[in-house]
């Protein structure tokens, strides 16, 4: 059996929020994870469809993004973005 290569192992300090609201349509569980890496962006998982993102301002801006990375409609999408723009 050969030696497990790593790219890193590293143990960081992270911040999370978990927050949970009801939109027009649907319910959004969300878990936000702040840490000192990805270059200040924030890692967002959606706890009720196991999806998440790595999310900045300018992903948010990114048209298109939020409905690929969480499968949703432009309206659901709207909604999170809406919300997730209070955070970045």
């Amino acid at each position: 059996m050969s030696e497990r290569f790593f790219l890193y192992d590293d143990t960081v300090d992270t911040k999370t929020r978990f927050v949970s609201f009801m939109g027009e349509n649907q319910r959004f569980d969300l878990a936000i994870i702040q840490s000192d890496r990805y270059y200040g962006k924030q890692i967002v998982l959606d706890i009720q469809s196991n999806r998440f993102a790595i999310i900045g301002e300018d992903d948010l801006k990114e048209p298109g993004y939020l409905e690929f990375a969480y499968k949703l409609g432009e309206e659901d999408a709207e909604e999170l973005r809406d919300f997730l723009y209070q955070l970045v």
